[in-house]
């Protein structure tokens, strides 16, 4: 069955609060815009995909909650089914309006029922939603955070500068930024936690973050390898967002 946290979450949107459809939007619009770009094959602008991209997120705030999960079905197989309805639905209202006439869009339950027949989507669009999941706890953990700890956190380990160049760059002991950085690891644990207890379906989803040596439970052995992970989802997540920018249809 779906967690609390999902649940809770699913309520929100039904409920069109706004800060839910933010979080929504903040988290997988950028996945869903590289994702309906490729399948687009150039046949769609930038400005069609960005708005397919938040049709399909409001497809998902009315379709979630419907998701059966003795299919085990994963979150992010659910969310490129509804995508690849969305974007079928547009190619089809574009040959119609070319022809005249056009087959009659499959309704958007009908779709989903069939979404474990579809192709296994591929690892890179996998990767892309972990990626988005661990970008959304970062950024959780950072609007929690002090500034001058996020900061101590963000030069240390996703800028890969040393302890002793942090602690003369804000007048800190060494000792002051190993507290501040574990501060901060700690925080972005528990958001960690949060998110992928919301955004996964299956517990093959959860087993991610241990897998990708993200183990939200805090282990002293294991925090260099925690950092190196998150800085590497970091920078995967920046320059994989950076290109899926919107530009104007031509």
């Amino acid at each position: 069955m779906l967690n609390d946290l999902t649940t809770s979450f699913v309520s929100r949107l039904r409920a069109r609060e706004p800060a839910a459809w933010f979080e929504l939007w903040e988290n997988f619009g950028p996945i869903l815009r590289s994702q309906l770009a490729r399948w687009g094959r150039g046949r769609i602008g930038q400005e069609t995909v960005a708005d397919l991209s938040q049709e399909t997120l409001t497809a998902l705030s009315s379709a979630i909650d419907r998701h059966d999960p003795s299919k085990g079905a994963r979150f992010s197989t659910w969310l490129l089914a509804i995508a690849r309805h969305t974007l079928g639905d547009e190619i089809d209202r574009r040959m119609a309006q070319k022809r005249g006439s056009g087959r009659k869009p499959l309704p958007l339950d009908e779709a989903l029922s069939t979404c474990d027949d579809e192709p296994t989507p591929d690892r890179t669009y996998e990767q892309a939603v972990f990626d988005a999941k661990v970008a959304a706890a970062i950024r959780g953990a950072e609007r929690e955070c002090d500034f001058t700890d996020f900061s101590v956190y963000r030069m240390r380990i996703f800028e890969h500068r040393s302890g002793r160049d942090v602690a003369r760059s804000l007048g800190f002991s060494e000792a002051t930024v190993s507290r501040r950085l574990a501060a901060v690891r700690g925080r972005i644990r528990s958001r960690l936690t949060e998110v992928f207890s919301k955004y996964s379906f299956t517990p093959e989803e959860w087993e991610e973050l241990s897998r990708n040596g993200l183990d939200p439970n805090p282990n002293k052995r294991v925090e260099t390898a925690f950092d190196e992970a998150l800085a590497d989802v970091y920078h995967r997540f920046s320059l994989a967002e950076q290109s899926s920018a919107p530009t104007p249809d031509h």
